[in-house]
């Protein structure tokens, strides 16, 4: 007995260590609640994912992609790095000439020799001869308006006036323009125990984007903003919620004002199953204007996606853990709702895509 008595207190001992020597990142709880769920591996309806990346993908691998969209129900990817130039003309064959009806290929802005005089007349050139090999829409990336600078070393502001050419080709071929500026707003805020990304930011130290190397969060919104009004003409997707999903209301009051700019809900699913009337309600009332996206290709990730938008299930985790602290619960949207989502939006902004491939 006192051996046995011995041994359990140093398997207690142990077991304190552990405790005192766990890290935050390390807590997991398992949840003790029950409540019924539902796992959704496949979209109820034929969808379009609007935001993904794939430009590496050929041959075998490219049938591997194609197999698994069938599985999950995605009937055709949005290629968003498809560059310009060569290299789009390249991806545009390898993706759309082995299958023709389940890719899109969006051009990408050509930034070499930025402050020479030419510079607008010769980007606005390089996009229609994209548009000619095939591109059916245009990709901005991040670094525009966060990292890109001129030879001098001042920062590119997302409504430089250098690109306007560049928006009214878009306008001119009825192409859209998904543009990603900036970042959630709790990476621009210090790293306190206020910040709800604090998890996040400690475990992705260089997500981070202190105020002496980048602009302010509002900043870039108000740049982009800025950028939609001038060109009323041109079609805008503006991505991840325009990292407005935390402000439902404030981005109702951007599509309110601007009648040519749409969204998508890539790497932001997590925003709205933490609110799940207010947006439900949202999405809803501008279900013309919502597009699916998901961003990083994951196929085990899509059906938290779908069970967020199909289901009404409480109280589940996101994929991914640092994207947010909180649970979530499903939206239970109408079919009708879903079926814009998923599709009909994308069908009507985004041009060349073979209808006959969803049920309208």
């Amino acid at each position: 007995m006192r051996k046995l008595a011995l041994g359990l207190l140093a398997l207690t001992q142990l077991l304190a260590q552990g405790q005192q020597t766990m890290t935050v990142e390390e807590y997991e709880p398992r949840s003790l609640l029950v409540v019924p769920g539902h796992k959704v591996p496949r979209a109820r309806y034929r969808f379009i994912d609007v935001h993904n990346h794939q430009n590496r993908r050929s041959g075998a691998d490219l049938d591997q992609l194609v197999k698994e969209m069938d599985e999950i129900n995605m009937g055709v990817m949005v290629e968003l790095s498809g560059g310009y130039g060569d290299r789009l003309a390249e991806n545009v064959k390898r993706q759309k000439g082995r299958y023709p009806d389940r890719f899109v290929i969006f051009a990408n802005i050509d930034f070499s020799n930025i402050d020479a005089p030419d510079y607008a007349k010769r980007a606005a050139a390089q996009l229609e001869r994209d548009i000619a090999n095939g591109a059916q829409g245009l990709k901005i990336f991040k670094n525009f308006g966060m990292d890109l600078k001129d030879t001098r070393g001042n920062r590119i502001h997302t409504d430089d006036p250098r690109f306007d050419q560049v928006f009214e080709v878009c306008a001119r071929h009825n192409i859209p323009v998904l543009i990603h500026t900036g970042e959630p707003l709790g990476l621009f805020l210090p790293m306190d125990r206020y910040n709800e990304r604090w998890l996040e930011l400690k475990t992705h130290p260089g997500r981070g984007r202190p105020p002496d190397r980048y602009p302010k969060w509002e900043d870039l919104m108000e740049e982009q903003h800025r950028l939609f009004a001038r060109h009323p003409n041109t079609k805008f997707i503006d991505a991840h919620l325009g990292w407005l999903g935390n402000n439902l209301g404030e981005l109702a009051k951007l599509l309110d004002r601007l009648p040519n700019v749409s969204t998508e809900i890539g790497a932001v699913i997590e925003e709205l199953g933490r609110q799940p009337r207010f947006a439900r309600q949202f999405l809803v009332k501008y279900q013309d204007r919502v597009l699916f996206g998901k961003d990083t290709y994951r196929k085990e990730e899509y059906g938290t996606y779908f069970r967020t938008l199909e289901t009404a299930d409480e109280y589940f985790d996101h994929d991914r853990k640092y994207h947010g602290i909180w649970k979530m619960y499903g939206l239970d949207l109408p079919d009708e709702v879903l079926r814009k989502i998923y599709y009909r939006n994308a069908l009507r902004l985004i041009p060349g895509i073979a209808k006959s491939r969803f049920p309208q």
